[in-house]
């Protein structure tokens, strides 16, 4: 009887409490999977924009939902004469290696992202930083009303510049850091506990690519994804007829446009170019082809910012475009256009990213072919490398964010002077790089929303873009999914904040 009460409590003390305990510390792992539209080949902050997105990495300053500037890694910033900045660095952060942030360290951060791209050399015009302790001292080349607002762009993101591999496992300040990168197919992130802002709620997360918009909505569908960028929007019933799904649309900062290579003699002919801009079919794009989520643009800004000038009515179809093709020199017989008696053929370039493209793409082919021109659709990988480099398309699809500092000088900078890093139309303008380079040494506000006015008459004046419609931004994800923001900037999308259920 003994024997069999000391086995009792033996068992008891070897199992009961034992096991117990451990089923208080073995909780569910928190994780979750993020489809992304759009793959990166790299998660080198100084070059892409996943480490951002993906909570690797932070900037200075970040947008708030108003596209307002807020403090993050600076927790303060000031200047008597736009040129001499000073900023104070947030006290108390590390790297995901330990290492504390100071001053020097992001002042080293910026000249290799300056160095390695010739992108953020021309937004920020440094002339010179210095650092002591918290306390990062800039000096810019002019002065430079805006430039904190720079300080936005996801390659200016702070990195541990001595930390190897930076193209595989960048060493940021964020909430994950990495632990492994396929190009092209996913970054998988772990939480950073000791995160200044507060450890991540989720332990783990995958930042996973698939350009195939059908594929994405598959994952979703399938438990394979918890969030889909960018999923089919002639799937949008079939999303919200799931009670385990749920789905964002909002009005992004981007805008659709069409561009026109001016490297090509043709569209150096600014009346060539209000042709096809008659010709295209914004109607058909924003409701057959995009479900209606979209709003159809009159020009690269969306309509609230106070900078927008009152454009004219915008005269469309077919004979508007034939008059313009006659203005621009071309030969019209029976509403067909020639071109010294020979039809003609011009090339467009579009890619598979964005879903609605190639099939606006054969819709303004269509278009084209009622007036005898043969449009040849070409669908390009690596786009933008091809677009700024590549000499033989003609028009091209592209859908940059348009305003992502508030401010359009950016904008204005990258997409029309003539060294800008998104000026793949090759334009260079005399007129409208004067007003640019005004507007960068103007600090009153009224008298910089006057300059911008001026310059986006000027881009209208002269159809250097045929802006079609600003795409809203869709993102599906599932009901156990908690504290996700779709952000009109795009920039930030894995925080700490984001959690999940416990499946």
């Amino acid at each position: 009887m003994v024997c069999m009460l000391l086995t009792v409590v033996l068992l008891a003390a070897c199992s009961g409490p034992q096991e117990g305990s451990t089923q208080a510390t073995q909780q569910p792992k928190k994780e979750l999977t993020f489809l992304f539209n759009f793959a990166s080949q790299t998660v080198d902050p100084g070059l892409d924009y996943t480490p951002l997105r993906a909570g690797v990495v932070e900037t200075l300053v970040k947008l708030d939902e108003n596209v307002k500037i807020q403090p993050w890694l600076a927790t303060q910033w000031s200047s008597k004469d736009g040129q001499n900045w000073e900023f104070q660095i947030r006290d108390g952060v590390t790297f995901q290696n330990g290492k504390k942030l100071t001053a020097e360290t992001v002042k080293q951060s910026l000249e290799r992202s300056i160095e390695l791209n010739p992108g953020v050399k021309q937004v920020l015009r440094i002339k010179s930083m210095k650092a002591s302790g918290q306390t990062l001292h800039v000096v810019t080349e002019e002065p430079f009303p805006q430039f904190p607002s720079e300080l936005v762009h996801p390659n200016t993101a702070i990195l541990d510049t001595e930390a190897a591999d930076p193209d595989k496992k960048p060493i940021g300040t964020g909430p994950f850091q990495v632990e492994s990168f396929t190009a092209g197919t996913s970054l998988k992130l772990t939480r950073y506990d000791a995160y200044w802002s507060g450890a991540a709620k989720l332990d783990r997360a995958v930042f996973a690519f698939n350009e195939d918009a059908n594929a994405r909505l598959s994952a979703i569908l399938s438990g394979d994804a918890d969030i889909v960028y960018r999923p089919p929007v002639e799937s949008m019933d079939k999303m919200k007829q799931d009670n385990q799904l749920k789905l964002d649309s909002v009005v992004s900062l981007r805008t659709h446009e069409l561009i026109f290579s001016t490297k090509r003699p043709l569209f150096q002919n600014a009346n060539l170019r209000k042709a096809f801009d008659a010709l295209v079919n914004r109607e058909e794009l924003k409701d057959a082809i995009m479900g209606g989520q979209a709003t159809v643009a009159q020009g690269p800004f969306l309509p609230d910012f106070p900078f927008v000038p009152e454009y004219p009515t915008r005269k469309t179809g077919a004979e508007e475009a034939l008059k313009w093709f006659k203005e621009a020199g071309f030969q019209v017989d029976n509403g067909k256009v020639t071109q010294n008696g020979k039809p003609l053929t011009l090339k467009l370039v579009t890619y598979a990213s964005r879903a609605e493209f190639p099939i606006f793409s054969q819709a303004l082919q269509s278009e084209a072919k009622q007036l005898g021109i043969t449009l040849q659709i070409e669908q390009v990988e690596n786009y933008e490398d091809y677009l700024m480099n590549d000499t033989t398309w003609d028009l091209g699809m592209y859908s940059p964010l348009i305003a992502p500092r508030g401010d359009a000088s950016y904008f204005l900078n990258v997409s029309f002077l003539p060294d800008g890093t998104l000026n793949y139309g090759k334009i260079n303008d005399e007129s409208l790089n004067k007003l640019i380079y005004q507007l960068d040494q103007t600090v009153d506000t009224a008298k910089r929303n006057e300059l911008i006015s001026q310059a986006l008459t000027r881009i209208h004046e002269q159809t250097y873009y045929s802006y079609l419609v600003h795409p809203n931004t869709l993102v599906v994800y599932k009901d156990r999914v908690k504290n996700w923001v779709t952000s009109k900037s795009e920039y930030y999308m894995l925080t700490n904040q984001l959690d999940v259920e416990a499946k």
